[in-house]
């Protein structure tokens, strides 16, 4: 489900519901440059959907993607694996990736699964834009 761009936003490419219960929403701030805001939950039933929309960003023509994780409320094994992957193919094409992700529930499983040492992390997306905030 697309809507017309509002601001720098290009579109709400899923929508949060009892069916689906992850909404990813694709912002672009600036030109090259792709923030997929991530919210919900990221699971087995779930991961496909981000999945799909990482590789959507990804064949968007942007040098940097930042996924930012502040608004998912679980993540299991299948979305860590997600993340691995989009690591994989974000270095096959040439692309920055980025984490924006201060919450402890996304970061102590990417700790505990060993993952942390392999993304680029930061506490906000606009750090990684140069916004202070």
């Amino acid at each position: 489900m697309f809507r017309r761009p509002d601001r720098h936003t290009v579109g709400l490419v899923t929508q949060q519901s009892t069916e689906n219960p992850i909404s990813v929403e694709l912002d672009v701030p600036a030109e090259g440059i792709a923030v997929l805001r991530v919210a919900g939950e990221v699971d087995m039933l779930t991961s496909p959907t981000l999945r799909q929309r990482i590789a959507e960003a990804f064949g968007g023509g942007f040098r940097r993607v930042i996924l930012d994780l502040d608004a998912v409320d679980f993540i299991g094994t299948s979305g860590l694996a997600a993340l691995v992957e989009a690591r994989s193919e974000a270095g096959r094409q040439q692309i920055d990736l980025w984490l924006a992700c201060s919450a402890h529930r996304i970061l102590r499983p990417l700790e505990i699964a060993g993952l942390l040492e392999l993304f680029q992390i930061t506490d906000a997306a606009g750090r990684v834009l140069g916004d202070p905030a």
